[in-house]
């Protein structure tokens, strides 16, 4: 039994090690494609689409950095589900400052979908004056040259959207700065090695932008309103389509707002639990993608088996190859604030992204601001006690 264990462990190793890489094969493809930055010559007029939903910390200076933006024509567009929203009255009072940027408040009252976020994205849709669409989330920073980077590959009329990697930003506690080590390591990592084996098929949450005809051509995006991972769709729609989805060369703030380990732990499930639902063989394979479990495993089985030095020295292994991981794509995938604080928390949070990806089994059911929905095949969402087909009675918040 102790050889098994240790033969697991080793081969967990060895597949870690594969997929390091890859990543770090796709990390350098990713950072030599800088025909796709964004070109100053190509700067049509743009829709910002911002979805609301109450007071988040610092929400105020993340907005304003939207109307920061150096570039020469774009409007915004607020939406929340009232228009009294305490988002909504932030947002109202940043315009002011700005009266030089069109600025639209949207409510959608009563939530069409499940999703709420695809609520209000389908009332900006039918509202935007611009063809060329960008969606980000409220809990977003970025740089003036944000519109102008990621707008850049719609250059090419083969593109139908673009995306971007973000970087985990928090100025809380260890539990906030793991999360945050997890956003800019593991996700920038399993992101450029889905792009370097098959190019980009999705989209990521925190921006997602598209062209008006290919969410047309898709029925809108009332077609993402059941479902909990409108992100990963989206993208998938677009690529369906013949479209090209780039991964743009910009690189955006994402804000951590969970504070606590409980808050911090529930979130990682809950995403975990998405995509194990949106790309159920993928989500598997990604167990073979963390490296520490396996080598405390080896450890621990080589120890058992009174090999103490081979046990230390696979462990040893698996803690430094997650921290060359950490380091290449926190200082070269997305420029890390705070590289060093990554490449030192990343061994723990790869234990902990472990354990989280085991916790996405245990159920099917997620609970996001105090409501309970179970998913089914595909991501899409059920409010826990309503009929099988009833997608409306407890809506999303976004």
């Amino acid at each position: 039994m102790l050889r098994i264990l240790f033969d697991f462990g080793l081969f967990g190793l060895l597949t870690s090690t594969i997929f390091a890489l890859l990543a770090l094969v796709g990390l350098v493809r990713f950072r030599a494609r800088r025909e796709q930055a964004a070109s100053g010559a190509f700067s049509p007029p743009v829709s910002l689409f911002k979805p609301l939903h109450g007071a988040e910390p610092n929400l105020e200076a993340h907005l304003e950095s939207f109307f920061r933006q150096d570039y020469p024509e774009f409007e915004i567009l607020f939406c929340a589900r009232t228009a009294g929203d305490a988002g909504m009255e932030i947002a109202r009072r940043v315009a002011q400052r700005h009266p030089q940027i069109p600025t639209r408040f949207l409510s959608t009252g009563e939530d069409t979908y499940i999703n709420a976020k695809v609520s209000s994205m389908e009332l900006m849709a039918a509202a935007a004056r611009h063809d060329l669409w960008i969606i980000s989330d409220s809990d977003v920073r970025v740089t003036p040259n944000y519109v102008r980077e990621v707008v850049g590959p719609f250059a090419s009329e083969k593109v139908g959207a673009v995306t971007c990697l973000y970087r985990g930003v928090t100025y809380g506690n260890l539990w906030s700065q793991l999360e945050a080590a997890g956003m800019s390591v593991e996700m920038t990592a399993g992101v450029v090695t889905a792009n370097l084996l098959e190019g980009m098929k999705f989209a990521l949450g925190p921006t997602m932008a598209v062209r008006r005809r290919c969410a047309e051509r898709m029925g809108g995006f009332g077609v993402l309103g059941p479902y909990c991972s409108d992100d990963f769709l989206l993208g998938e729609k677009v690529a369906e389509q013949g479209e090209t989805v780039v991964l743009s060369q910009h690189v955006i703030d994402h804000i951590i707002l969970n504070l606590s380990f409980a808050a911090s732990v529930q979130h990682q499930v809950r995403w975990m639990k998405s995509t194990r639902f949106s790309r159920p063989l993928g989500h598997l394979g990604t167990a073979l993608t963390f490296s520490v479990p396996f080598g405390l495993l080896a450890s621990v089985a080589a120890m058992a088996m009174h090999r103490p030095e081979t046990g230390l020295v696979l462990l040893a292994y698996s803690v430094a190859q997650r921290m060359i991981l950490a380091a290449a794509m926190a200082i070269f995938g997305v420029e890390e604030h705070h590289p060093l604080r990554a490449v030192l928390l990343y061994p723990l949070r790869d234990l902990l992204g472990f354990g989280c990806w085991a916790a996405s089994y245990a159920d099917s059911t997620i609970l996001w601001r105090g409501r309970r929905y179970r998913l089914s095949r595909g991501g899409l969402m059920h409010a826990v006690g309503a009929p099988e087909g009833e997608q409306r009675e407890t809506p999303l918040p976004v």
